[in-house]
C-alpha cells in the first residue's frame, strides 16, 4: 500500500475553470474515476476550494487498467491533469 508521504503529486493541470486550481491544483488529494480516466475531484462553475497551495496529491485512481495502478493506488511519481475526454482527465493514464 502507498503510503501518504509517497502519494504521487499533481505535478500539473492545466484546467483552469477547475475550483480547485489556483496557479496548481490546491486540492489535497484527488480521486481519478474509472471512466475515461476523469479527474473525480473536478469542481467547476464558479466553486472555489483548495488548501491556499498547490501540494495534491493523488488519494485514489479507480482506473484498474492503468498500468501505475496497483490496488487502486496510483504508483506514478507524479501525474499530469489535463482536458481529454472529459474537462480534468489524468493525462499519465497508460492502458496496461
Amino acid at each position: 500500500m502507498t503510503q501518504m508521504m509517497n502519494m504521487p503529486r499533481v505535478q500539473t493541470c492545466t484546467v483552469t475553470d477547475c475550483g480547485y486550481n489556483h496557479d496548481g491544483c490546491t486540492a489535497f488529494a484527488i480521486t481519478i474515476s474509472e471512466m475515461n480516466s476523469a479527474c473525480d475531484t473536478f469542481a467547476g462553475a464558479g466553486l472555489s476550494g483548495g488548501m491556499g497551495i498547490a501540494t495534491a496529491q493523488v488519494g485514489a485512481c479507480k482506473r484498474a487498467d492503468c498500468t501505475y495502478n496497483n490496488n487502486l493506488e496510483c504508483q506514478a511519481p507524479a501525474i499530469t491533469v489535463g482536458a481529454s475526454a472529459d474537462k480534468a482527465d489524468c493525462l499519465t493514464y497508460q492502458q496496461s
